[in-house]
């Protein structure tokens, strides 16, 4: 029995947003942890060293934007992949943290499944 489901963390204010992506993900057969703020994201990542992907919104309340979010997880935990997704602002590549990449919102759950099975081969 292969129990080395790859463990995701979603980052999303929005509940119904969140709830939609986190049951997508869960569908396709990763193991899902969830977050409504940076504050959150961070207990999360502190509980769950399991964690090999984060995927998070930009724009969140509390102070801690999705890109500082992703900024600070790159420093306390290099090895954790990135996705940032925005459906106000694009995001130059550039901007972000190695090993990231950014989706547009409304996003397609499949690209997103795509992307975050691309990001956590190793």
């Amino acid at each position: 029995m292969d129990n080395q489901r790859t463990a995701v963390l979603v980052v999303e204010d929005e509940a119904l947003i969140r709830m939609s992506i986190v049951e997508e993900l869960e569908d396709a057969g990763f193991e899902v942890f969830q977050a409504s703020n940076a504050a959150q994201a961070i207990e999360v990542l502190i509980a769950n060293t399991t964690i090999e992907l984060m995927f998070t919104d930009i724009d969140m309340p509390g102070g801690v934007d999705g890109l500082k979010l992703a900024a600070s997880v790159r420093d306390r935990w290099p090895p954790i992949k990135i996705i940032v997704t925005s459906g106000h602002r694009k995001v130059d590549v550039d901007a972000l943290p190695v090993e990231a990449r950014f989706m547009v919102k409304p996003y397609d759950p499949t690209a997103v499944i795509r992307s975050i099975r691309e990001m956590t081969l190793n």
